[in-house]
């Protein structure tokens, strides 16, 4: 890379009282330019995941309370079945339909074995853990990967932005504070983006891994106590 051709992208006319993020972003190099937007698109996706977990979290607790207030409520569990059997529900309701369809598929098909009967019940309850599971942890890997990538990106911008400035200083053979300051201001500006985006990934990373372990312990504790009526169930009808 010549020296030479780097001066005149490296912030013409630029002084010590012209050093707006914005007029820094416009004379950055073209790599730096590059990271940056990247970072601001990543920033931009991990807020948009946040909101729609934050969402997503608040329909499951509210569908949870919802589910556990009527099934402890002494309903029938014939009468709350049919009532979510045609809904695609969340939560704990998802898994009482999962297996009272399995519960009703084999007493219509006249099962030889309860003890076969409670064994499925419980494959099927787990499987549709894993299903819920499943959808609440997804996009958490892009909150993992920014939080974790995002300021060796920025630190990347930063490297090239300086060394792209230390060849502008040595082709105008000029040192003085007006000439380096510019320069180097929009190298660390792209670190700076680099934890913008990384900080609020981890934070929303580790909060809604929070609550999927707690969701996913809520399931598992609903799942053990749905077993263990079907099963005096089972023993009353063997």
């Amino acid at each position: 890379m010549n020296p030479a051709d780097i001066v005149p992208s490296v912030a013409p006319g630029l002084t010590s009282d012209n050093l707006s993020l914005f007029h820094l972003f416009l004379h950055a190099h073209w790599i730096v330019e590059a990271v940056m937007v990247g970072l601001l698109v990543c920033s931009v996706w991990v807020w948009a995941i946040a909101i729609d977990k934050t969402l997503l979290f608040s329909r499951l607790r509210r569908a949870g309370d919802t589910f556990e207030a009527a099934f402890w409520s002494g309903q029938s569990l014939e009468e709350l079945y049919k009532a979510l059997a045609g809904q695609h529900g969340h939560s704990t309701g998802a898994l009482f339909v999962a297996a009272m369809r399995e519960w009703k598929r084999s007493l219509e098909g006249q099962a030889r074995s309860f003890a076969g009967l409670q064994m499925r019940i419980e494959k099927v309850m787990n499987v549709a853990i894993s299903r819920e599971v499943e959808n609440m942890e997804r996009r958490l890997l892009v909150l993992a990967t920014v939080g974790s990538a995002g300021p060796f990106i920025g630190l990347f911008g930063t490297v090239a932005g300086i060394m792209t400035s230390f060849q502008s200083i040595a082709a105008s053979q000029n040192t003085s504070l007006a000439v380096v300051a510019p320069g180097i201001a929009e190298a660390l500006f792209a670190t700076a983006i680099g934890l913008v985006a990384a900080i609020p990934a981890t934070i929303f990373y580790n909060k809604f891994s929070s609550e999927v372990n707690k969701q996913a312990q809520r399931l598992e504790g609903f799942a053990d106590e749905f077993t263990a009526i079907l099963s005096r169930q089972i023993d009353e009808r063997g």
